[in-house]
């Protein structure tokens, strides 16, 4: 694959010194969430999706998030960057285990490059809780599902949070996708924050 930088990137072996930071950046706001499906004139990407995750993981608590567990929130769709697209669970499902087999290498690379820790038992169950809550909400004020279709057709049991985030912290009309350069920018930046905190190149 070639990269926004113009470096290269194998995608069934990849090398986790492959692609700058700005290519990771740019390819997920440039991948998008259910499937593009949106009730605003954009999609939803997962840059943004992965920013407010890890919003709703600090405000979680029960314990303020070191720089390299925000690092991992950030990054926990990371490999969809460079896969191109948000696989829907019941299509992830049908494509069975070579699909799968990808993805975990490239999110391997990810972890490798980040020096991203393994999830502890109780963070991994923290981090579900929010990346399920961010789905729920997604859902219905991106999508267009109503909250009953949440839980019955889409089978996502966290609670609909009507209160955006990352509206208030980046001033924006609550819920409303942001452009692919708005969101590079930002996951970027917050990228690039953690890194110099942990002294990743």
């Amino acid at each position: 694959m070639r990269l926004p930088s113009g470096r290269h990137l194998d995608l069934i072996d990849p090398d986790p010194s492959a692609w700058e930071h700005q290519d990771l950046s740019i390819r997920l706001s440039r991948t998008y969430r259910w499937g593009g499906e949106s009730c605003w004139p954009l999609p939803l990407s997962v840059a943004q999706h992965s920013l407010l995750v890890l919003e709703l993981r600090r405000q979680a608590g029960p314990r303020r998030l070191g720089a390299a567990d925000e690092l991992l929130e950030l990054l926990h769709d990371a490999e969809e960057g460079f896969l191109g697209f948000d696989c829907i669970s019941p299509l992830k499902a049908a494509l069975g285990a070579p699909f799968q087999e990808v993805a975990n290498r490239l999110m391997s690379a990810i972890m490798r490059r980040y020096r991203l820790p393994e999830w502890s038992a109780d963070d991994y169950r923290l981090h579900k809780a929010a990346d399920r809550k961010a789905a729920a909400s997604e859902a219905v004020h991106c999508v267009g599902w109503s909250r009953r279709e949440v839980a019955e057709v889409l089978g996502i049991d966290a609670a609909v949070s009507d209160h955006d985030p990352l509206a208030q912290r980046y001033g924006e009309t609550p819920w409303s996708p942001w452009n692919a350069e708005t969101a590079a920018r930002r996951f970027h930046d917050e990228l690039m924050r953690l890194c110099a905190s942990l002294n990743i190149a």
